[in-house]
């Protein structure tokens, strides 16, 4: 079943503060170090506890749809600081310093036979722990290159955002909605790049479709899939749970090989793999509940 009409709230709402936030802490790590820019979590957080109103009922709603039971002032405080510490994690991801972390790696052999094959992939996370750990990863391993696709006005905000940690790496994002994305898109996938999409998003106007979530319908763009069948490449599911500390647990897997589907049965084949990503990104959140970042009420 799909939907469009009323336009999702992360469109009309800004991320409120999130820019500053960010420049913030990108000055006092890169000067102070990690230990340090940890401590200012903790009052960054209570801030927003106090004065972030709908994002503090969208975490409770969320939180007591994957917790099972009402959830108290700490658990929403416990979501903040995880999305904090993701947020403070990225500096160092994106200044090599993967080294700090112990980041455990499962199916690892997944990315490695289509590395091998040098064929490309779509690469699908959602707003959920930490996708830069898997682009740290990529920098890591000889040949895998990691580029963000995502819209426009997101695409120029991480943009700046990059410049601020690391101008060398502004390259590795592409924005959707631009005349030639997709060609661009193709194109790196043609270099063997995987091709990374946070899939739990969409856009007023964009076909969306409504799967079981948490205990509820929500709705979930099918623009990522029909990419995928579009440019006729595997696709696999990326998610990066933050475990606190400097630990990051990291999960491969398949999902879908959308180019073999067959023209008649595309739609059939697009469904089932986003039912399966829906499921999929369920299990996670209910493993690591506190990695959900997304800040507004899903489920409307």
């Amino acid at each position: 079943m799909t939907s469009a009409g009323t336009p999702p709230e992360w469109t009309v709402r800004g991320e409120r503060g999130a820019m500053p936030l960010l420049k913030f802490i990108v000055w006092v790590a890169l000067r102070l170090g990690r230990p340090a820019a940890r401590l200012f979590l903790y009052p960054i957080c209570l801030y927003f506890l106090i004065f972030s109103g709908r994002p503090r009922l969208a975490s409770r709603r969320y939180l007591a749809r994957v917790l099972g039971r009402r959830p108290g002032a700490a658990d929403v405080f416990r979501h903040y600081h995880a999305f904090a510490s993701c947020i403070l994690d990225r500096v160092f991801f994106l200044n090599d310093g993967l080294h700090r972390f112990d980041v455990q790696v499962q199916g690892e052999d997944v990315v490695m036979d289509i590395l091998e094959r040098g064929s490309g992939c779509i690469l699908l996370g959602a707003h959920f722990g930490s996708f830069e750990v898997a682009r740290a990863l990529g920098r890591r391993q000889p040949g895998l290159r990691v580029t963000l696709v995502m819209y426009e006005e997101n695409a120029r905000k991480i943009r700046s955002a990059l410049n601020a940690i690391n101008p060398d790496l502004a390259m590795d994002v592409v924005g959707l909605g631009k005349p030639g994305a997709m060609i661009e898109v193709d194109q790196r996938l043609e270099e063997g790049h995987f091709v990374g999409i946070l899939a739990d998003r969409s856009l007023d106007g964009e076909e969306r479709a409504r799967y079981p979530f948490l205990g509820a319908p929500a709705a979930f763009p099918s623009g990522p899939f029909r990419m995928a069948a579009l440019l006729k490449r595997p696709v696999v599911l990326m998610f990066g749970a933050y475990r606190g500390g400097r630990r990051y647990d990291v999960h491969f897997e398949r999902l879908t090989d959308l180019s073999e589907a067959a023209p008649c049965g595309v739609r059939d084949d697009i469904d089932k793999a986003m039912s399966r990503y829906v499921e999929r990104l369920e299990h996670h959140c209910r493993e690591a509940p506190f990695n959900w970042f997304n800040f507004f009420d899903f489920w409307a």
